[in-house]
């Protein structure tokens, strides 16, 4: 019989590769040359001599060992051959963890992130990461009921987050759909949740639709003392109202002075990923207000990429915190005014106030897809002509109201 000690003290002898140390029952402690050491049990079963792996010294202790040993011997007494029970119990831990809702979440994000957009497929991954593998990632599929489901994303909504719930449904759903056809799952527990969430309030970006309010901001933008590329960016939004993300990271390559012209190129523009690899670049015309004005600030930061770039000098372009900090200190807080606020400023005014704007024009200039059978396949360069005069007239608007003047108000034809 072995004891602690023992165990402790046994070595392999120099002259040899290993060395065995019997207890009773077939039990031994392998010490090989090297010095490490390991349980075995030795037993018979069908009539072949065989043995069993129980753990290494001394992390598997001799007490624990003996009990392998003896669980090793009531299942052979059952008719059943220990090493094989093993390679069954491993088998079906390692298939047990291949259908865990992360396991299989994370199969299905590896399946389908190629063809989705590089930010939705960060932004799917982050969102389960951070509120759905913590609470339900380790159980079975199967086992991800609804009212499992719906604990996990009671959570969520606690948090005020009544859209991220919303989403995060949808992403479980399209976990549990993707187990169903490869036979990990048989239901879908989360198209039972609909009607269980709280309404989610949708809130816009907050927006100036008054002209005199127009006019105000205009002349504060006028006057800001603060970086001449940030006065520039406050009021290329207002002239050009693109989306914040693609001002911020316009690059002088994309525009041609000469020509009065922004080319966005699609990789950038906010579409699924065939429309952003196979789509057309989106043209932005430039009135002769924002030519001058970019001319003025190509001495300042045309020697590098960006038209605006990050003030820290890193060789990135400008935060997407600027433009709201600079209207902040303007005195226009962000529940009145945002920078994605300058589209929806635009958007109401050219209906409201210039006359005879199609509406078709106006949502090429948005970079709003155009819906129906042709979808993204619509041509928006086809405007180009009344989109220099919607825009041109745009600029000569807002100057009249930075001056003060008394506009006329007209009615979109």
């Amino acid at each position: 019989m072995l004891t602690d000690a023992a165990c402790r003290n046994a070595h392999c002898p120099p002259d040899k590769p290993r060395a065995r140390f019997a207890d009773a029952g077939g039990l031994y402690l392998e010490v090989a040359a090297n010095g490490s050491k390991r349980w075995f049990v030795k037993y018979r079963f069908g009539g072949k001599e065989k043995r069993l792996a129980l753990g290494n010294y001394p992390t598997t202790s001799l007490k624990d060992a003996r009990q392998g040993r003896d669980e090793a011997r009531k299942t052979r007494e059952l008719g059943v051959d220990p090493v094989q029970a093993r390679q069954v119990q491993k088998a079906t831990k390692t298939a047990s963890a291949a259908t865990t809702f992360e396991a299989v979440a994370r199969e299905f994000h590896a399946a389908k992130a190629e063809g989705w957009s590089t930010v939705h497929a960060k932004q799917w991954l982050r969102c389960c990461e951070k509120d759905l593998f913590p609470w339900i990632g380790s159980l079975p599929l199967v086992d991800v009921t609804a009212p499992v489901l719906l604990s996990a994303l009671r959570r969520v909504e606690a948090r005020g987050a009544t859209q991220l719930v919303r989403d995060l449904s949808e992403y479980a759903g399209q976990v549990f759909r993707y187990g169903i056809q490869t036979g990990k799952a048989s239901t879908n527990p989360a198209a039972d949740l609909k009607g269980a969430f709280k309404r989610h309030t949708v809130r816009h970006a907050a927006a100036l639709l008054e002209p005199a309010r127009v006019g105000d901001l205009l002349r504060a933008i006028d006057g800001y003392a603060g970086q001449p590329a940030t006065r520039a960016a406050l009021l290329l939004s207002a002239l050009l109202f693109q989306r914040p993300g693609n001002l911020r990271t316009m690059e002088w390559a994309e525009v041609d002075l000469d020509a009065a012209l922004w080319t966005i190129p699609a990789l950038k523009m906010k579409r699924k990923l065939d429309g952003k690899l196979n789509g057309r670049p989106h043209f932005v015309p430039l009135a002769a207000q924002a030519v001058a004005l970019l001319r003025d600030l190509h001495p300042l930061t045309g020697h590098g990429r960006f038209v605006f770039p990050s003030i820290r000098g890193d060789g990135r372009c400008m935060s997407e915190n600027t433009i709201a900090g600079a209207l902040l200190g303007m005195g226009f807080p962000r529940e009145q005014m945002s920078a994605h606020g300058f589209r929806a400023m635009a958007r109401t005014l050219i209906v409201e106030r210039l006359p005879g704007v199609s509406p078709e024009v106006i949502e090429a200039q948005l970079a709003h897809g155009k819906s129906g059978p042709l979808g993204m396949a619509y041509d928006r360069a086809e405007f180009m002509e009344q989109r220099r005069s919607l825009m041109q007239a745009w600029a000569d608007y807002l100057d009249q109201l930075k001056a003060g003047a008394k506009v006329i108000e007209f009615k979109a034809a």
